[in-house]
């Protein structure tokens, strides 16, 4: 009897292992959460510039100055820090960027945004933000959208635009 016992609590351990290495599989399968993750890669005047972002969506929200405060820094996007890579030294509205990845962070304005390259990449959100780890910060004028983007959207052409798209706002800054 004893060994038919463990066999069938050997059996349940099993079971129970499987079915919480499925759970925690799809926890982090990324793309199921409600904010998807998002990359953008882009040549531009020989510089390979990628974007890694979480998409959250307006979902009837206010989005300005109320889901996302206006005067305060950003992650520019959801989950994770956004992330901004480039391979070789560009200029940002005309200032340097040198090579490398930054956590790419704003802080919007109703009349002008802060663009911000720090080097701490890899974060969780802005919590532990740190201004000290900025190695740029540019300002640039938000505008108004074409359409209503209902998730939020980040585009970089290839003739150096990056665009930030979200509900009825695109802010553009410049790459060169």
């Amino acid at each position: 009897m004893k060994p038919l016992l463990k066999i069938f609590t050997t059996l349940l351990f099993s079971i129970g292992i499987m079915t919480i290495s499925s759970e925690v599989s799809a926890q982090q399968d990324k793309s199921q959460r409600p904010s998807p993750p998002a990359t953008v890669s882009e040549k531009v005047n020989g510089a390979t510039i990628t974007i890694e972002y979480s998409r959250p969506s307006v979902k009837g929200r206010k989005i300005w100055g109320a889901l996302v405060p206006y005067d305060k820094v950003w992650r520019t996007g959801a989950n994770e820090a956004t992330t901004f890579s480039t391979d070789k030294d560009i200029k940002v509205e005309g200032q340097t960027l040198a090579a490398g990845t930054y956590g790419l962070f704003t802080i919007p304005g109703e009349e002008e945004w802060t663009i911000i390259f720090n080097k701490t990449a890899k974060q969780w959100g802005a919590y532990n933000y740190n201004s000290d780890d900025d190695v740029l910060r540019v300002k640039v004028k938000p505008g108004k959208a074409e359409k209503k983007y209902e998730q939020f959207t980040i585009e970089v052409s290839n003739s150096g635009v990056v665009s930030l798209m979200w509900d009825e706002l695109r802010v553009n800054f410049n790459l060169k």
